[in-house]
């Protein structure tokens, strides 16, 4: 999952990067509202985090912007403001939820995850593909019964590809989603972090989950289309 932060204090923005990248969220950080703005309508984010009193144009002019441009991703504001009428200006200007400062980092996964919940039909936590399971909290993967141990990279690309089984996932949506814009869409990092998963979900197992569809890309299935 690819998160958008746009945060003008470094120290926050630090803060909650290291801590999203730790749970897995793969995390761009624009330091003021234009880079948040043309980082948001050139790349595709899961969620965009928008502080709401950034130097310059400030997260509110940010946010009606980015409707604007029909983008329908969901976007959590961050205030030092908690009047209810602050949190009304900022929902109806756009946003899906707002978040007071100072907040428990533990709340702000919270609500992270409901968002990102809203977007699909399958509500639960916990995705299931076969014998292969994934809980999105714990962060643990199973399959047959036995726990796989992934690094975090891996982890993202799984989790997006169990989010998207019995699709196919070109690269360039893989890129989107799973690594940020210092990424080199010309480099064979995605096809190697397959093969990585591949070791550790597939191998040993009669059923291979993970295919590649050549010419296109990978999809995750109980049997290849």
């Amino acid at each position: 999952m690819r998160i958008l932060l746009i945060e003008d204090e470094k120290k926050i923005a630090s803060f909650v990067k290291r801590g999203l990248k730790e749970e897995h969220y793969t995390v761009d950080v624009a330091y003021d509202g234009e880079k948040g703005l043309f980082l948001a309508g050139t790349s595709q984010y899961d969620l965009i985090i928008i502080d709401i009193m950034l130097l310059g144009k400030n997260g509110i002019n940010v946010c009606r912007e980015i409707r604007s441009e029909k983008v329908d991703v969901p976007i959590l504001f961050l205030s030092a403001k908690s009047g209810l009428n602050d949190k009304i200006f900022g929902l109806d200007a756009g946003a899906d939820d707002y978040l007071s400062k100072p907040f428990a980092f533990e709340e702000l996964l919270a609500r992270i995850r409901a968002l990102l919940r809203r977007k699909r039909e399958n509500k639960t936590t916990t995705l299931i593909v076969s014998d292969l399971t994934l809980d999105q909290i714990s962060h643990t993967v199973m399959r047959g019964g036995k726990q796989i141990s992934l690094t975090s990279k891996e982890y993202s690309l799984l989790e997006y590809f169990m989010l998207n089984a019995e699709h196919v996932v070109t690269r360039t949506m893989i890129s989107e989603h799973v690594w940020n814009e210092d990424f080199d869409s010309f480099s064979n990092v995605i096809d190697v972090y397959v093969k990585y998963l591949r070791n550790k979900v597939d191998k040993g197992f009669k059923k291979q989950l993970i295919h590649s569809i050549r010419g296109t890309g990978y999809m995750l299935a109980q049997k290849k289309k």
